[in-house]
């Protein structure tokens, strides 16, 4: 959630500070701040977004060499200018961003006052950040020694990067449970919540795992663990590209994104998928691969979009491999005392490998035995580094809030899971297997076809852009492509929406429908089409409105439609990567015509990090 940056080096911090920041901005915030190390501590932070931080600072001094800065998202006091971080310890001698939540903070916090310390913010980060202090001063110890003490006595989540005004060339971070990077160049480092910030000045990080502390200075970098076990960094090369963070020519992340899907599917099965050898060789699960084709049940893990991924990834295992799956919400199956056998198969589906609840929901499978697998998009992130094996994505960053290329990559993926189970399990023959890898290699061009057509989505969006309610219907493999849809809408134009499989509208939805409410119904040819164009009438019937994405040429539904969005034909297998195109096109056009912070909308964070 929240935006972590660092910097210790030979250079003015703020310019970094700040950039970085600007770079961390698609996690979702309401609030930003920085501290400054030059002979004194500088403190400054502001409601609102980076540039009201740049406009508050204009004529303050912003010189040094030493700096943290973060984007907070409001968990413990409301969002304002006095619980934005950094948060300052009573006496000075501490400053320090959280990404996270000190779960025991209230305790911690009567304590300190028992011992004299006052607190002027609601957040539990200042609690951190006075109990730092406290053993810093009782116990006249290092700051490094104080940090690792006080994280002893913490329960819960964090990411942190802290300054020491006595130890002024010393920058200290440390994780558990929430992610932090550290960038390695010469003569310096860089402290980040992700690769984002880094990439334009190092190639080089090192990926902290829970319950490490990292001491940085401009002479080298010590890495220990909060038990004072030394440990021996691993840098990695991060191969990202500043222009994949960039909008390059768009008006907005979420739109170059869609864009980019024709690329994003194609770069997630090149090397994977072969034409010519009619095969396909997924690594990641090379070793896994016996357990999984004798798999007597599958369980997929996800929240939010991964979730509705996982919903397409149940009906294409189920359908081509004939292996029983389960898609539980993480949340829900962490909590809820789930029965997993040793023999079954977890798989893990997040964009940012970071998502704190599928993290959970991962360890609890491990404990119990199963083998978990991870289908994630950015490399070195928890998830791939805590899971028995998986298939990364290759989608490339994803900055918009609402995913859109990420859904795409893990059906994707959950596609080429399923076709190679069936292949070896010889539930697929030889000519059906050559058809579902040719029409995968073709996918994408089929989605080129369908961008061309982005002036039409325009034109309807804006017929609709001010209704206060949609209903999405699919049936099928369509049913998680019209959850998915709605759930875009109603992330980023604040639009009402519900999805639900089309058999089910009779059994209350259909009460909503008059002539103010628009149905979209995902309505290509596959087995259900006769009774999805039932559907359709049984909408019109009641003067509903009706937007339809078809296969080109389809004129049955043409002539009952207010609307159709026109998509290429393709096996009905592979019907998702299709059919959400013309869906996140209308949610973008809808929420840019109705003014809508599209890439940060409101109350949302990219990767939710906390519980």
């Amino acid at each position: 959630m929240c935006g972590i940056v660092g910097y210790i080096g030979n250079k003015q911090a703020y310019p970094i500070l700040v950039n970085g920041l600007k770079r961390l901005e698609y996690r979702g915030y309401d609030s930003a701040g920085i501290s400054l190390l030059n002979k004194e501590l500088k403190i400054y932070k502001k409601r609102g977004k980076v540039c009201d931080l740049e406009d508050h600072v204009a004529k303050e001094d912003i010189t040094g060499n030493i700096g943290i800065g973060h984007t907070r998202w409001a968990t413990h006091g409301e969002p304002n200018d006095i619980n934005a971080h950094p948060h300052v310890s009573m006496n000075g001698h501490f400053v320090l961003i959280h990404n996270g939540i000190i779960e025991n903070y209230s305790r911690l916090k009567e304590r300190l006052k028992d011992r004299g310390y006052e607190f002027n913010t609601e957040t539990d980060t200042e609690v951190l950040a006075n109990l730092i202090e406290y053993i810093y001063i009782k116990g006249n110890v290092s700051a490094e020694i104080a940090v690792r003490l006080a994280l002893s006595k913490v329960v819960g989540a964090y990411g942190l990067a802290i300054i020491c005004r006595d130890e002024p060339d010393k920058l200290i971070a440390a994780r558990k449970g929430s992610p932090l990077v550290i960038g390695v160049g010469k003569g310096e480092y860089y402290i980040a919540s992700d690769a984002t910030p880094i990439v334009e000045h190092t190639k080089s990080v090192i990926y902290l795992n829970d319950d490490d502390v990292a001491i940085l200075g401009r002479d080298g970098l010590t890495l220990k663990t909060i038990k004072n076990d030394q440990l021996t960094p691993k840098v990695q090369k991060i191969d990202l590209d500043i222009g994949e963070i960039e909008k390059n020519g768009f008006d907005h992340f979420m739109l170059k994104e869609i864009f980019e899907q024709p690329r994003s599917i194609l770069d997630t099965f090149r090397g994977r998928v072969s034409l010519d050898k009619n095969e396909i060789h997924l690594g990641g699960l090379h070793y896994v691969m016996p357990k999984l084709i004798d798999a007597k049940r599958i369980i997929i893990i996800g929240c939010g979009t991964s979730w509705h991924a996982g919903l397409v990834g149940e009906y294409l295992i189920e359908d081509l491999a004939r292996i029983p799956v389960e898609v539980e919400y993480a949340s829900e199956f962490r909590y809820r005392n789930p029965v997993i056998n040793e023999d079954d198969i977890v798989i893990a589906i997040s964009q940012s490998g970071e998502t704190a609840d599928t993290l959970a929901a991962i360890r609890l499978a491990k404990q119990a035995g199963a083998t978990v697998l991870g289908i994630c998009n950015v490399v070195g992130s928890s998830i791939p580094r805590e899971t028995h094996g998986g298939v990364y994505t290759h989608a490339g960053p994803e900055i918009g809030v609402a995913s859109t290329k990420a859904f795409t990559a893990q059906v994707t993926v959950l596609a080429m899971i399923a076709m190679s189970l069936g292949y070896q399990k010889k539930i697929l023959d030889n000519e059906t297997y050559s058809k579902l890898i040719s029409e995968l290699h073709d996918i994408p061009a089929k989605i080129e076809k369908i961008l061309t057509n982005n002036d039409e989505y325009l034109r309807v969006s804006d017929l609709y852009k001010d209704a206060t309610n949609f209903l999405y219907l699919g049936r099928g493999y369509l049913y998680p492509v019209a959850l998915e849809g709605a759930l875009k809408l109603k992330e980023i134009s604040y639009i009402h929406a519900e999805g639900y499989p089309a058999a089910e509208m009779k059994h209350g939805p259909i009460a909503l429908i008059d002539e103010k409410m628009p149905v979209v119904v995902v309505a290509t040819k596959d087995k259900s089409y006769e009774k999805i164009v039932s559907n359709i009438q049984e909408v019109k019937a009641r003067k509903g409105i009706v937007i339809a994405v078809v296969n080109e040429g389809d004129k049955t539904i043409e002539s009952m439609a207010d609307h159709v969005l026109e998509i290429p034909e393709t096996r009905e297998e592979l019907s998702a990567l299709l059919t959400v195109i013309p869906l996140q096109l209308l949610s973008y056009h809808i929420a840019v015509l109705r003014s809508c912070n599209v890439d940060q909308p409101r109350n949302l964070a990219k990767s939710v990090t906390v519980e």
